[in-house]
């Protein structure tokens, strides 16, 4: 008799964990690249395609850089991560019982083992949502193309403008907000106008454009220490900006801007003031603090959910006694947390809580102007600047990027240029006035 012959049978590998991250941005991207080690399976859902270098979005609106300069695609930047999946789509619906989320427009869903959420956030109009096309934010590069449109279109319409008063109201720049976003903004928009355009008219003098920056407190950059918020004032001062603090704007047409009794003729208003957080919070169930923001617990899970972990702008964390702020530097570390302490929760380990390391802040006002705040360490000026510069081009994901915003600088520079000024996209009747 022969023997029986055993034949081995296949079993399928089990299951790995499944984690969902909402949104690519620093907070989410983070997250999925501290996981690439990790036995899971992991799915990054962004509602586009891009990660976005946030900080140097006001330079694609005032025409220094090119969109294409400070984004990355999601699927190349984690293409060697065998184990993520990257998705476009947007998230309509997010169960934290049944553990699914419903996908807008598709009638699909997803089940998750583990979700981190970073959807990131929009400007706040304050109770006025119609103000938002008239004096558009700048969280996004669709932002930033219509924000140069407006930009450069504001000098075409003065140019062919008749009425000395109209040609004003043209060549006027009104800015909401005194935070970095509003400061750099109106701190690089008198030296394009003052040099990079002064030769390109013939009927206007450029020179006489007004940029008004409106701060609803009493100090711009908020958060950084009174003598640099006051030093960054002084500095945008002697750029030519005028600084209005302590002036809440009550209203805003197509044609002017209303601070307190008095109207601002303008057709230009650019938005950069505070924020307003993703809806997505609200469908978690976890208490929410007045902004909308989600109370985390220590290691950014939410209350009754551990497998939930809410991180970025739409998470109130606190470390030390403080809240922690929503910079780049703080989502980034948040999401390298997250993702490690899922990987430890894993591998049977205790998770550790969020210790937010402040880095420093830095904003640059203008050429060879800007403020760094180390905590007991201070610079203001020329240094302060050059090492704004040298850290923006470190975070930029790419080599190309690193190399084609380094050129676009240097060429600036040195010529006082823009190598971007294109007013794209359909013009409206509403932007003549």
């Amino acid at each position: 008799m022969t023997e029986p012959v055993t034949i081995p049978v296949a079993h399928p590998a089990p299951r790995r964990p499944h984690v969902v991250i909402i949104g690519g941005g620093f907070a989410g991207l983070q997250a999925a690249r501290a996981l690439r080690n990790a036995p899971v399976q992991v799915t990054l859902l962004d509602r586009t395609n891009h990660h976005l270098f946030q900080p140097l979005l006001y330079q694609v609106a005032t025409a220094s850089l090119s969109p294409g300069d400070i984004i990355a695609p999601i699927r190349w930047v984690l293409r060697r991560q065998q184990n993520t999946f990257v998705m476009l789509g947007e998230v309509s619906g997010i169960d934290v019982v049944s553990r699914t989320i419903s996908l807008a427009g598709s009638g699909r869903a997803l089940t998750y083992d583990y979700l981190v959420l970073a959807p990131g956030g929009r400007h706040s109009y304050f109770a006025h949502p119609e103000w938002e096309t008239l004096a558009p934010g700048l969280k996004s590069v669709e932002d930033a193309a219509e924000l140069r449109r407006r930009f450069l279109l504001s000098f075409e319409r003065a140019e062919l403008c008749e009425d000395e008063a109209e040609r004003t109201a043209y060549q006027t720049i009104v800015i909401v907000g005194g935070g970095p976003t509003g400061v750099e903004l109106a701190g690089a928009i008198p030296d394009i106008a003052y040099k990079a355009l002064r030769r390109d008219f013939r009927r206007i003098d450029t020179r006489r454009t007004r940029v008004i920056l409106l701060e609803g407190g009493d100090r711009v950059l908020p958060a950084f220490p009174p003598d640099l918020s006051a030093r960054a004032k002084r500095d945008l001062e002697s750029l030519g900006v005028e600084v209005r603090l302590n002036s809440l704007v009550t209203e805003v047409h197509g044609d002017r801007v209303g601070v307190g009794e008095e109207t601002i003729r303008t057709h230009t208003v650019f938005w950069a003031a505070g924020n307003v957080i993703s809806p997505l919070t609200a469908l978690l169930g976890a208490p929410l603090d007045r902004a909308g923001r989600v109370l985390v617990e220590p290691d950014l899970s939410i209350p009754g959910h551990p497998e939930v972990f809410v991180i970025g702008d739409a998470a109130h964390v606190v470390c030390g006694g403080r809240v922690v702020p929503g910079v780049a530097p703080a989502a980034m570390q948040q999401g390298r947390s997250a993702g490690r302490n899922i990987a430890r929760s894993l591998a049977g380990n205790a998770r550790v809580p969020f210790d937010y390391f402040n880095k420093g802040d830095v904003a640059t006002i203008g050429r060879h102007k800007a403020v760094a705040d180390f905590g007991r360490f201070r610079m203001t000026g020329r240094f302060a600047w050059w090492l704004w510069l040298t850290i923006h081009i470190m975070y930029l994901i790419g080599f190309r990027n690193r190399l084609t915003v380094l050129i676009e600088w240097a060429y600036a520079y040195f010529t006082y240029q823009r190598g971007v000024r294109l007013i794209t996209g359909a013009t409206r009747a509403s932007d003549s006035g």
